[in-house]
């Protein structure tokens, strides 16, 4: 009998070789021109994913990492200020607002998506800060600070509850920064305004990664950051190129955090696919969620409201005995990853904020359970059908092992 393929968690090589002629006509552009930072490249990239994106503003930068500080600096937002994320991210949201100068606090998330919970940041504004009458700014009682921001995450490509977040954030007088990084065209029904908006166009700014794995995906580092506002938009300009408001005058001090041209023309010839990979992406999602819905006790699979369109840049489920599932899916040759696997305010880079197991209760079992599945644009159905298999058999035989044990068998 033939062996089976491995079916990896990620393909990034055949998208490439579809576009190897595109891709090196981008390089080819940059070596005859020689504008190998900024210029046109550059320029077209950010007009265009301004425009996907619904933003008024795109400033492309090193990486998501850049964006997210450059956001937070250019909104306003630094030294004795908190600002406020999830627990259940990767720490670039967090070093960002330590690099920007403020100190990151957390609330839980939501049990279901996974995304911020709009009544833990309510109650935490409600009963950890006091609110200034003269000044309206909130301050957290313990920490003796001034809450400024609040961070949402559009994790894996699913949008935060944006409306519920912006209602808290606009009543306490919080700046909103989206961290965009993984949600590259996901789109958020607004209650409120009574229309789709887009990941990227609804808070102060908003940070997205190019990292190549992402749905929209440079060939090394790249980042940008979208607003609505001006003075954001000019003050990111400056932060990204040491601070320059033209060559050699310098109005603050910057950093070097420029997007390559070639990274730029890279993004451009793929954000001209974008959309069609994404549709290949939520169908993928809709295949999972056919095989996988009700299929086994132990499984929750991603819930997604009536109010979000995802755009899977993972498929991520949960799942009992992760370690011992994962290791059997390896051994099906189906490749696996968690995301993430320590919430942030266990990790020892946070030691000093103070926190301990059992502060936020929702992000520590998540973390103990997330499975991300294989998800890629030219993912096959057949391939779907041998993970999914792969995952029932994993958690059953792994519950009857459980029970086994249990009955003293």
């Amino acid at each position: 009998m033939a062996e089976k393929t491995q079916i990896p968690f990620l393909d990034l090589v055949t998208p490439h070789r579809e576009m190897m002629e595109d891709l090196c006509e981008v390089f080819r552009a940059a070596a005859s021109s020689a504008h190998f930072i900024g210029g046109p490249m550059v320029e077209d990239f950010e007009r265009e994913f301004a425009k996907y994106c619904e933003a008024d503003h795109c400033i492309g930068v090193g990486s998501g990492t850049d964006a997210l500080r450059f956001a937070l600096i250019g909104a306003g937002i630094g030294h004795g200020e908190i600002v406020v994320t999830v627990p259940n991210t990767f720490i670039a949201t967090t070093e960002a607002i330590s690099q920007a100068g403020a100190t990151p606090d957390f609330v839980d998330i939501d049990p279901r998506t996974y995304n911020m919970d709009p009544a833990k940041l309510r109650e935490y504004c409600e009963t950890q800060c006091s609110v200034d009458p003269a000044t309206g700014s909130l301050t957290h009682r313990k920490r003796g600070m001034r809450v400024a921001a609040v961070v949402p995450v559009h994790l894996y490509g699913q949008p935060a509850d944006m409306d519920a977040i912006l209602e808290i954030c606009e009543e306490f007088h919080l700046t909103v920064l989206e961290d965009s990084c993984q949600a590259h065209g996901a789109r958020y029904l607004s209650r409120r305004d009574k229309r789709w908006k887009t990941a990227g166009s609804m808070g102060k700014a908003a940070a997205f990664s190019f990292y190549p794995g992402k749905n929209l995906g440079a060939c090394g580092e790249a980042g940008a950051v979208t607003t609505n506002d001006a003075e954001v938009a000019r003050t990111v300009r400056m932060l990204r190129d040491h601070g320059q408001s033209q060559k050699y005058y310098h109005d603050i001090e910057g950093y070097n955090g420029r997007l390559d041209a070639i990274q730029a023309g890279i993004l451009s010839a793929k954000l001209k696919r974008l959309k069609e990979w994404t549709t290949a992406r939520q169908k993928c999602a809709a295949v999972y969620r056919e095989l996988l819905a009700d299929s086994c006790e132990g499984i929750t699979i991603p819930y997604e409201p009536s109010w979000s369109e995802a755009v899977y840049h993972l498929y991520v489920v949960c799942v009992p005995h992760r370690e011992q599932v994962q290791a059997a899916l390896a051994g099906c040759g189906v490749g696996t990853g968690i995301h993430y696997p320590i919430p942030l305010h266990l990790q020892k880079a946070y030691a000093g904020l103070g926190y301990q197991s059992g502060d936020f209760p929702v992000s520590e079992k998540v973390a103990a359970e997330i499975l991300s599945l294989p998800m890629y644009p030219n993912l096959t159905r057949a391939d779907q059908e041998r993970v999914a298999d792969a995952v029932r058999e994993a958690v059953a035989g792994r519950r009857d092992a459980v029970h086994a044990v249990a009955a003293g068998e």
